[in-house]
């Protein structure tokens, strides 16, 4: 669906790294529009006046674009510029990155889980630091967007400690940077030594719950058969 959208387009807008990540085939012959990092708004807006003026506009974002993507500012905005009626508005579907970290660890989030960004850019810290002592508490497998950058080093450490007030050290944790990217890397660790150094922007950390536990090399939070079948031949 993706890329029938992106063919189908005569522009195409979106943060540069990710503009990088179309294949050439698909921008060529198209207006392409890409702007850095914080640029969400004025690429929100030059989308959204170029569909308003006629134009098929596809907004690239990563993995899925309404899990801390771009369709949620371009809805705001949509609304905010009162374009809702002069534009067609639709979301393609993408793999959200917790679910391609999770395929890479193995079975980590077969039972619930909650998702958290460490990223306080947009929301107060305080307030992510309630929302994981909540899910923590709650005995969610716990998925981790954002989980570090230059500028906010420390807050997967606190992510980390809060986590080991609810969980056993040899709690399971997965690492996952650039999934299906060039450059993967993989790395699972028991809570007590996990490495916030480790991470950055580009990697998904998912803390298990007090059931995951490692199964053939690979991380597994069980859905809860074994309390009601017999699995063994």
């Amino acid at each position: 669906m993706a890329a029938e959208a992106l063919a189908g387009a005569d522009m195409i807008a979106g943060y540069t790294a990710y503009i990088d990540l179309v294949p050439p085939s698909l921008l060529a012959g198209k207006e392409v529009a890409a702007t850095g990092m914080t640029g969400e708004v004025a690429r929100c807006r030059l989308a959204l006046e170029a569909a308003a003026a006629g134009r098929r506009v596809a907004l690239v974002s990563s993995g899925d674009a309404g899990v801390y993507g771009m369709a949620g500012l371009a809805l705001e905005m949509l609304e905010a510029m009162r374009l809702d009626g002069q534009v067609e508005f639709s979301v393609v579907p993408g793999i959200p990155a917790v679910c391609a970290a999770a395929a890479l660890l193995g079975a980590p989030l077969t039972h619930d889980f909650a998702v958290v960004s460490l990223s306080d850019l947009l929301t107060p810290l305080e307030t992510i630091r309630r929302r994981l002592d909540a899910a923590l508490g709650a005995d969610f497998v716990l998925a981790l967007y954002n989980p570090r950058s230059r500028r906010r080093s420390g807050h997967l450490a606190l992510a980390l400690a809060l986590a080991a007030r609810h969980r056993a050290p040899q709690t399971p944790v997965g690492m996952v940077k650039k999934a299906f990217r060039p450059g993967q890397e993989i790395r699972v660790t028991p809570l007590g030594a996990a490495d916030p150094d480790w991470a950055d922007m580009l990697t998904l950390v998912v803390i298990g719950n007090t059931a995951t536990r490692l199964a053939a090399g690979a991380m597994l939070t069980p859905r809860g058969y074994a309390g009601k079948y017999d699995l063994a031949p």
